[in-house]
C-alpha cells in the first residue's frame, strides 16, 4: 500500500515539474516564464526515406525576453565545456530522426564575446602580440531575441506534434 500511495504521490510531483511541455502550433507564440516562443513551419516537402514516404518540415524556432530583467549566464574561469546554456526547448513528440534530421531545437541566449590580447613569440622568433576573441558568457537583455533552424521528419500526412519546455 506505501509504494503504491509513493508511486502515485511521485507520478504527480513529476507530470507537474519543468519536464512538462506546452504544446505548440505553426506561427503561434507561447509563454514560458516570460519568454515567448514562436515556431513557424517554413517549408514542407515529401521525402522517401528506406523506402516509406514522410514529409520533411524546415522550421524556425525564436526566443524573446518579455520577462523585463536581463539573463545572465556568467562561464567560470577555468576552461570548461558548456553544454546546459539553453533557455527553452522546442520537441518534435512525432520526429523521426532519420537520415540526421533534428527531433528538437534548444533556443540559446547570445554569446558575450571579449577580446584578449596576449603575448607570444611567432614562428620567427619576433615577440609579438595578438588578440584571442573569448566567449565570457552568454546573455539575452529584456526585448532581446534569439532564433535557430532545423528540419523536421515526420510520417507523411502528419504535421509536426511541437511542445515547448522552458530549460533554466
Amino acid at each position: 500500500m506505501k509504494k503504491s500511495a509513493f508511486l502515485a504521490l511521485f507520478f504527480v510531483l513529476f507530470s507537474s515539474t519543468i519536464f512538462y511541455g506546452q504544446k505548440i502550433t505553426d506561427g503561434a507564440t507561447v509563454d514560458v516564464n516570460g519568454l515567448a516562443v514562436t515556431f513557424n513551419i517554413l517549408n514542407k516537402e515529401s521525402v522517401n526515406v528506406g523506402g516509406k514516404s514522410f514529409d520533411r518540415y524546415k522550421v524556425s524556432a525564436t526566443v524573446t525576453n518579455n520577462s523585463g530583467k536581463s539573463i545572465n549566464m556568467r562561464l567560470a574561469t577555468a576552461p570548461q565545456i558548456v553544454t546546459n546554456i539553453g533557455l527553452v526547448e522546442i520537441n518534435c513528440i512525432n520526429a523521426t530522426g532519420a537520415k540526421l534530421t533534428s527531433k528538437k531545437i534548444d533556443l540559446k541566449p547570445k554569446p558575450h564575446n571579449l577580446n584578449v590580447t596576449y603575448w607570444a613569440y611567432n614562428k620567427d622568433g619576433k615577440y609579438e602580440s595578438s588578440v584571442l576573441p573569448v566567449v565570457a558568457g552568454y546573455y539575452l537583455d529584456p526585448g532581446d531575441s534569439s532564433t535557430d533552424n532545423a528540419i523536421f521528419i515526420v510520417p507523411q500526412g502528419e504535421e509536426p506534434n511541437v511542445s515547448v519546455r522552458k530549460l533554466q
